[in-house]
């Protein structure tokens, strides 16, 4: 999988979690599991905690590299869709089954998650949506 970070891409942090690893950008951060782990709702509170430490007044994204087959507990998302200031969440593999999996995964969410082949595409979708939200936020 071809992952091209942008340039002017400076990462803030880097958390060596035990089911893989977090990396925290300005307005974003990008998950990496570990092959075979399986993320269950104590381990999405550490990433969760990640978040409030960098974004507790921030709207974000995020982003699930999905270089690996990884298990996901589907009622992490009823925790993550009162995250407010989640803006986006994108899904980004080549496999055929993430594409499955995210289609159930999407049906927990109910918010803007979008599924891509590309991480540059990700991140610039991730990129526009927290633009977007600027802007409802300073129109109010």
């Amino acid at each position: 999988m071809r992952i091209a970070y942008r340039k002017n891409a400076i990462v803030v942090r880097e958390y060596q979690l035990d089911i893989g690893t977090v990396q925290v950008y300005d307005d974003y951060m990008v998950s990496t599991f570990d092959e075979g782990t399986t993320l269950t709702l104590e381990r999405a509170y550490q990433i969760i905690g990640i978040s409030e430490i960098h974004f507790r007044e921030k709207n974000f994204g995020y982003i699930s590299l999905r270089k690996n087959s990884y298990a996901v507990d589907p009622t992490i998302y009823n925790y993550l869709r009162g995250m407010e200031n989640l803006k986006a969440f994108a899904i980004v593999s080549k496999k055929e089954i993430d594409m499955h999996n995210f289609k159930i995964e999407k049906l927990f969410y109910k918010k803007n998650m979008e599924f891509f082949i590309e991480f540059d595409n990700a991140l610039t979708w991730i990129k526009k949506r927290l633009k977007n939200s600027k802007k409802k936020k300073n129109k109010n």
